[in-house]
């Protein structure tokens, strides 16, 4: 009896059948809870399923923390990431290879509203200028990471996930057209200058 609740206690409440956030990789399901041998010590793994991914990680229970898996946000953090897309988007004055490096770490995360504000910051409507390859690749990576969440805790599909973020995005009060955002953009590097 006490080892059940020693188990369940070291698995810090995650069970068989639950949605996780794994922050390398997105939303996961949690298939299974094994138990094997390694170098002479039980170890006990939860098996997590990441089925658009189509891969299968193990993690041991003791890393649960450390590598930063948790449960799916709440209906709230939902609100509050659809929010935070419509919000002004906030682009530093720095090198893009210094700007990817951080959008890439808000991705890998797993912070659900960081994610949001990589999907806000990079996002372009149609009458913005085109992105380059690697602002594409990081805003559909966000993108896909923030739809899968907000699917699984919705319980709706992906593609609807996507419309309700594209909606919020498209009421955002800093989108302009794009011949305004260069006219301030020049201003701002004559004012810094």
């Amino acid at each position: 009896m006490a080892t059940t609740v020693k188990k369940t206690a070291q698995r810090q409440g995650f069970k068989t059948g639950e949605h996780i956030v794994y922050p390398a990789h997105g939303v996961g399901q949690i298939t299974a809870i094994e138990e094997q041998n390694v170098a002479g010590y039980a170890l006990e793994l939860l098996v997590i399923n990441f089925e658009q991914d189509k891969m299968t990680l193990r993690v041991p229970v003791a890393k649960i923390a450390s590598v930063g898996m948790r449960k799916l946000s709440d209906a709230a953090a939902v609100k509050k990431s659809l929010e935070t897309v419509r919000g002004r988007p906030r682009i530093k004055r720095t090198m893009w290879s210094r700007r990817a490096q951080e959008y890439e770490a808000k991705i890998n995360s797993g912070d659900l509203i960081a994610i949001a504000e990589v999907v806000r910051d990079l996002y372009r409507s149609d009458s913005q200028p085109e992105q380059s390859y690697s602002e594409r690749q990081l805003y559909e990576a966000a993108l896909d990471r923030m739809s899968r969440e907000i699917a699984a805790v919705n319980k709706s599909s992906e593609t609807e996930a996507i419309r309700q973020i594209e909606q919020n995005l498209a009421k955002s009060a800093g989108r302009k057209p794009a011949a305004e955002a260069e006219g301030e953009g020049e201003g701002a590097q004559e004012e810094a200058a």
